[in-house]
């Protein structure tokens, strides 16, 4: 478990790193490719107004020949970019496009304006007569002024977007860490719940003077769980060590002990081959895994029905079904039962699944899911491990 927690911490971090790259080149994308467009733009506005500067020349020269009217249409064309006709003294002759409202603006205003447009662009010169030339000072329009403050704004949803995001996955993150130390929780007590009943169970046999002939291996066998149970805990966090042995006999030790304590509501029965089916496994953690089996089978059927066992083995695979005629599972939560914290009941599927998932798929390079369920009727999980080599 300790390389799994490595990872996930990895995988959290490799994500945020992720976000801000993403970030990050989204950002320079955006100002690259606003500024590649204001540019051009500018330069088509320059040209516009060099078109206008000429046909302001020409419609101001009373011997100009011609269509007029077009070059009055070029001149009225222009309602973005504004622009101040100065002669050469310095006199303002003509503005446009300087505000909406032409007569409210001031002398003053007028001037601080054209001193604007004189730090934007060189002026456009304009020859009325061989020794006297009129200079048109511009400034950029609304919309490239809009383009200048877009790539900000972009960066700034960007900005808001990565944090939004960074604050769901923390968040989702704190989230998950909390159902699993309330499942964790959970499941120590779920763990602990059959040995100390069953123990209880011996205590109230012993009060009333009630001592069967087994009761000492009985107990004894409880008090071995709660060692195995307080070992398994005490891994958590390490990697396990595997071993081979015989998936048959883990599986028919750990169905024996259960047996004896889940109801005699409950009827059980098991299909176990004689022969030895050898994989390569770490026996307390998988005895794990079937005990939760057993247990979330007995609850969704709330104490009374069948549940049963096979174990078959094809093609270098074993193959171990837990059937029960339980409440089923529907066909939208077949994974989600894995997901630590989920439950659809007070009790059961919160955390023993999602150890069972790890500890089969994570630690045993198995398979474990819902290989059939109809509602009340039957629910087949199947966990699958690869024999070992030394076994064809």
């Amino acid at each position: 478990m300790a390389k799994n927690n490595v990872n996930a911490f990895e995988l959290r971090r490799f994500i945020k790193i992720i976000l801000l790259l993403l970030a990050v080149l989204i950002s320079i994308l955006t100002l690259f490719l606003s500024q590649r467009l204001v540019n051009k733009i500018a330069i088509e506005e320059t040209k516009k107004m060099e078109i206008w500067a000429v046909a302001t020349r020409i419609l101001s020269d009373p011997d100009a020949q011609g269509d007029l009217g077009f070059h009055l249409k070029i001149i009225q064309s222009n309602e973005t970019i504004p622009a101040i006709l100065v002669s050469e003294k310095g006199k303002i002759i003509q503005y446009i496009n300087i505000d909406n409202d032409q007569k409210s603006i001031s002398d003053e205003e007028l001037h601080e304006k054209l001193e604007a447009f004189k730090e934007e662009n060189f002026p456009i010169l304009i020859p009325i007569d061989k020794n006297i030339n009129y200079k048109v000072y511009y400034g950029k329009s609304s919309v490239l002024k809009q383009l200048e403050y877009y790539p900000y704004v972009v960066l700034c949803i960007v900005a808001l977007f990565v944090l939004v995001s960074y604050s769901a996955f923390s968040y989702s993150t704190r989230s998950e860490q909390n159902q699993v130390w309330v499942g964790l929780a959970k499941e120590t007590a779920h763990q602990l719940g059959t040995p100390i009943s069953s123990l209880m169970g011996w205590i109230a046999c012993i009060e009333n003077d009630i001592i069967p002939d087994n009761a000492a291996q009985e107990m004894k066998k409880d008090v071995d769980r709660l060692k195995i149970i307080t070992e398994r805990f005490s891994k958590i966090g390490s990697d396990p060590l595997l071993e081979i042995v015989d998936f048959n006999e883990v599986v028919r030790d750990s169905l024996e002990y259960m047996e004896s304590r889940i109801g005699s509501g409950v009827s059980f029965d098991w299909d176990i081959p004689q022969d030895k089916y050898e994989v390569l496994m770490n026996v307390n953690l998988f005895q794990w895994v079937i005990e939760n089996l057993v247990k979330n089978s007995v609850d969704a059927m709330e104490g009374t029905g069948k549940l049963q066992c096979i174990v078959e083995s094809k093609t270098n695979k074993v193959y171990m079904d837990i059937v029960d005629t339980g409440k089923g599972i529907s066909r939208g939560q077949n994974k989600d039962i894995f997901k630590p914290g989920f439950t659809t009941k007070k009790r059961g599927w919160g955390l023993g699944l999602s150890l069972a998932k790890r500890i089969v798929e994570d630690y045993h390079n198995g398979l474990i899911f819902v290989k059939e369920s109809t509602p009340f009727k039957k629910t087949v999980i199947r966990v699958q491990l690869d024999l070992s080599n030394n076994q064809s």
